[in-house]
C-alpha cells in the first residue's frame, strides 16, 4: 500500500499562539472554527496550517531537549498568480508584522521573495509560469 504521497496538514510551533493568530488574520487568512486557545487552524487553497505552541508542538512529537535553530531547513511556499502579486502579498506580511527576508526578485523560473513571520518561519512568495494556478487556487506541478 505504502505511505499516501499527500501533505493534509502543516503545523509550524510558535512562541505565543495568540500573536501568531493575530498575524495570520492580518494576512486576511480565516480561522476554522474547530480552533481552540491551544491550537488554530487556517484552511488554504491546498491544505491546513496549525498553529501551536512550539514546546507543546514538541512535546506531541516526543522530542527530547529539543532547540531552535536561525532555520530550520524548511520553507513554507505561496505561489501566485503574477509578479505584482508577489510584491504586494510581501508588502501586506510586513505591514502585518513579518521581517522582509529577500525582496521579490528576478528567478531563472519567475520571480519571488522571502519573508518571515513573527517566530521567524519563513515564507517564500513566488510567481512560477511553469506552476499555473487553477481557478480553485491550487497549483499544477508537471
Amino acid at each position: 500500500m505504502g505511505v499516501p504521497a499527500r501533505i493534509g496538514i502543516v503545523t509550524i510551533g510558535v512562541e505565543d499562539v495568540a500573536r501568531s493568530v493575530r498575524f495570520y488574520e492580518a494576512l486576511g487568512w480565516e480561522r476554522c472554527r474547530s480552533s481552540m486557545d491551544e491550537i488554530a487552524w487556517f484552511q488554504t487553497a491546498n491544505t491546513y496550517l496549525g498553529i501551536f505552541g512550539w514546546h507543546d508542538l514538541a512535546e506531541d512529537a516526543q522530542l527530547v531537549e529539543p532547540t531552535r535553530g536561525s532555520f530550520g531547513g524548511i520553507t513554507l511556499a505561496i505561489n501566485v498568480e503574477t509578479r505584482e502579486i508577489v510584491d504586494q502579498a510581501l508588502d501586506e506580511a510586513v505591514a502585518a508584522g513579518a521581517a522582509l527576508i529577500k525582496p521579490g526578485t528576478e528567478l531563472p523560473f519567475g520571480y519571488g521573495g522571502y519573508f518571515a513571520d513573527p517566530d521567524d518561519h519563513v515564507w517564500e512568495v513566488c510567481y512560477n509560469p511553469s506552476f499555473p494556478i487553477r481557478p480553485d487556487g491550487r497549483i499544477t506541478i508537471d
